[in-house]
């Protein structure tokens, strides 16, 4: 509510205030009624009109807002019907029980009873004074007959003394002229008398005396004679008793006064009966007024009530606004602050201008929703802290070429790194929550993995407690697979284990890595440096074996003849022959030791290839020997003269193996070459060139098959085992791999070159 309906409310609770005052003040005085009750009513019923009309104002706002549902609207009408009742209803009762009380007032302040006793107690006060009237005269008649002997200078000197004895307050002596002839008077403030009337003397002459009560109001004066009469002196205060008789004398004193002579006696009523008299003469007055207007006094109270009631009623429901408004606005605040911060705005709200304990409220509310807000800045920075370190993590773990795998405690999979689905060469996200064991395709990499943790979990469990610092290291062999196809050849893993809280439990971390290259280069280097050995050292003799055995035969060939002869030929033959082989061997250990690092240039491999096989055109000739090249295939970076060689090798290997058919079946030897596109870890799409040579023969020995790359590993009998080690060596100088595979088929081998250095555009 605003400031400036506030300030009008309050001054009009004070003109309120103002009018019910006159207004009582006007029921209690009759004649302020007689005059003013009108405006006095018209300005109340002005200002209940204006209250009234408030009423409805912020009745109908209060109805606008409920109906249009805005914010703590029934919070508002609630406590205004509260208030509003607790105003009005224990007005409505004190009213009724008013008008009652008030209605049956005025019925009994008029009932006989009190007509009777007011009547009786002006009879009672009029007997009184007429008494007091009856024994003044007596007395005034005894003065008399005491001043009857007396002459007119005496009279002056023995009034007074008379007065005196008889306790009496003024008395005169006047002729019936009305001429005065003596007075005294107790009081000094009398200095001048009180002279009877020509009416007042005619009567005594006439009646034989006069009494009268002057001062008093009407209904209590009364004289003897039942006849009043005003006098012409100046009634100073209450009530006093005249009487008027006459001096009765002797003939003589007649004689000589031709007037006869009076004597007035003037005494005050005593204060008390005088102040009675006038209080109940005025009273039965003021009864007898009210009981000829006693329904308009009833009406005139009725409407002071209701008007009252009125008044009060409508305040009351003003000050309910007023009440709710000032109770409800920190609640709505607070309620405003509620459903903010439930949607997640923490800023600060207003404060309501409140000492009590609802202003303390929204001030608490509001350090509530800052120490929130400074929560959940906290809690903003620790996650955005978090973010980074998980992102710090996540990179380095996708930046890492070792897979990682992160099992929980019943061995499912929780998470794992790029790398590890590339070693694997498996999609592991359909496995995610999955038990690591129910991994068909793993099978050989998961169940050495969970022996060794079941391993781990018992010996911990015997020797020490804290299990989270043991971890363990395997050599795992699973079968190798390129890209699109399964070789039977192993790779070799070497695994580290170790358990680690995970959620709110415990978990187990798997770390690997292929190192079937390193070892496989290992034996390479190991190989190389034995070859080198035995080069060095078989071929020195080789030299002087050869010359000394072809000088045996230059001079004993001569001088022996028949099966000597042809002994020393053979024998001589056989020695030259198996140097020859031997220097072969020698020379094949040297090129294995000493292979020169390859010139890498731009080649295209389907135009190396096609004049290769021109030098096997008996194989092709007779559709033994066929081609599928890409002819979209990019070029590589790559050494002629070791492709060359590499080619040579495979091929010769190939019609080997078909060699060994014995014509079980025709011998069917492919070359084919393809482009082939793939994901690398970042998710980008590269592009790589495939060879393949494929032959029908019996294929790779499975005992072989493992260990095909190192020297001296071959299935033929004459073989030295270093051709395909030597192919090795040049394809990972290339930067390609290479892989071993029999066919599905099951009839015959392929050796698949993946060539990844291509020629830029």
């Amino acid at each position: 509510m605003t400031r400036t309906l506030r300030y009008l409310l309050i001054a009009a609770a004070l003109m309120v205030s103002m009018l019910l005052f006159l207004l009582a003040t006007v029921s209690d005085n009759t004649r302020l009624f007689e005059t003013h009750y009108s405006w006095i009513v018209g300005a109340n019923v002005l200002v209940g009109s204006a209250l009234f009309l408030l009423v409805l104002f912020l009745l109908a706002r209060l109805i606008s807002r409920y109906r249009r549902n805005r914010f703590g609207s029934r919070l508002m009408t609630r406590l205004v019907l509260m208030f509003t009742l607790i105003g009005v209803l224990p007005g409505l009762v004190i009213y009724l029980v008013s008008v009652q009380f008030v209605s049956r007032s005025i019925e009994s302040w008029f009932n006989v009873k009190v007509e009777t006793a007011l009547e009786s107690g002006l009879t009672l006060g009029r007997s009184a004074l007429d008494s007091s009237l009856k024994d003044l005269r007596q007395k005034a008649r005894v003065v008399a007959a005491e001043l009857s002997e007396m002459s007119d200078s005496m009279l002056a000197a023995q009034l007074a003394r008379t007065i005196e004895r008889n306790q009496l307050n003024d008395a005169i002596v006047v002729t019936g002229a009305g001429q005065l002839i003596a007075s005294t008077s107790s009081t000094l403030s009398n200095l001048v008398p009180d002279m009877p009337t020509t009416s007042m003397i005619s009567r005594a002459r006439t009646m034989g005396g006069y009494g009268l009560i002057e001062g008093g109001p009407e209904g209590i004066v009364a004289s003897s004679d039942k006849a009043s009469s005003s006098s012409t002196g100046v009634i100073k205060s209450g009530l006093r008793l005249r009487v008027l008789v006459a001096i009765q004398g002797n003939g003589s004193l007649l004689s000589l006064n031709s007037q006869p002579r009076y004597l007035q006696i003037i005494q005050a009523v005593p204060e008390q009966l005088s102040t009675n008299a006038e209080a109940l003469q005025i009273a039965y007055g003021e009864y007898q007024e009210r009981s000829l207007a006693r329904a308009g006094l009833r009406n005139f109270y009725l409407i002071t009530l209701t008007l009252t009631l009125l008044l009060a009623v409508f305040a009351a429901m003003v000050s309910a606004f007023l009440l709710a408004t000032d109770l409800a606005q920190p609640l709505l605040l607070l309620a405003e602050g509620t459903k903010a911060v439930a949607e997640g705005d923490l800023s600060p709200r207003p404060i309501a201008a409140s000492s009590d304990e609802l202003g303390t409220l929204t001030k608490s509310f509001n350090m509530m929703t800052s120490q929130l807000a400074d929560a959940r800045e906290a809690v903003e920075r620790n996650r955005k802290a978090l973010e980074e370190a998980k992102a710090y993590l996540e990179s380095v773990l996708a930046n890492m070429s070792a897979g990682v795998m992160v099992l929980d405690d019943q061995l499912r999979v929780v998470t794992f790194n790029a790398s590890a689905e590339i070693i694997l060469h498996q999609d592991l996200r359909p496995f995610l929550g999955l038990p690591f064991a129910a991994i068909d395709s793993l099978s050989a990499f998961s169940e050495p993995i969970i022996l060794a943790f079941s391993g781990q979990s018992a010996h911990s469990a015997m020797t020490d407690s804290d299990s989270l610092t043991q971890h363990w290291q395997r050599q795992i062999e699973i079968p190798r697979q390129l890209i699109g196809q399964t070789a039977d050849s192993e790779t070799t893993l070497l695994a580290r284990g170790a358990r680690l809280p995970v959620g709110v439990g415990l978990g187990h971390v798997v770390v690997f890595d292929d190192i079937s290259d390193l070892i496989s280069g290992q034996r390479s280097i190991a190989w190389a440096e034995v070859a080198r050995r035995l080069a060095h050292e078989i071929k020195n003799p080789l030299t002087p074996i050869q010359l000394s055995a072809e000088r045996l035969m230059m001079k004993l060939q001569n001088k022996l003849s028949g099966d000597d002869a042809a002994l020393l030929e053979r024998g001589t033959n056989t020695i030259v022959n198996q140097v020859v082989a031997m220097q072969k061997m020698v020379d094949n250990f040297r090129d294995y030791a000493k292979t020169p690092p390859p010139d890498l240039k731009p080649l295209d491999l389907n135009n190396l290839i096609s004049e290769i096989l021109e030098l096997y055109a008996g194989l092709r000739s007779n559709d033994q020997l066929v081609t599928h090249l890409d002819q979209n295939l990019p070029n590589i970076m790559g050494d002629a003269t070791q492709l060359r060689q590499v080619l040579h090798n495979l091929l010769q290997n190939a019609q080997d193996a078909t060699a060994e058919l014995n014509g079980q079946r025709m011998a069917h030897i492919e070359v084919s070459t393809e482009a082939i596109h793939y994901n690398d870890a970042d998710g980008a799409t590269q592009t790589a060139v495939s060879l393949s040579i494929s032959d029908n023969g019996p294929g790779f020995d499975s005992k072989v098959m493992a260990r095909a790359f190192e020297p001296y590993v071959t299935s033929k009998p004459r073989g030295t085992g270093l051709g395909l080690p030597v192919v090795k060596k040049i394809i990972e100088e290339h930067g390609g791999r290479i892989e071993l595979q029999n066919r599905k088929d099951g009839a015959g081998a392929r050796v698949s070159l993946l060539l990844l250095r291509l020629a830029s555009i």
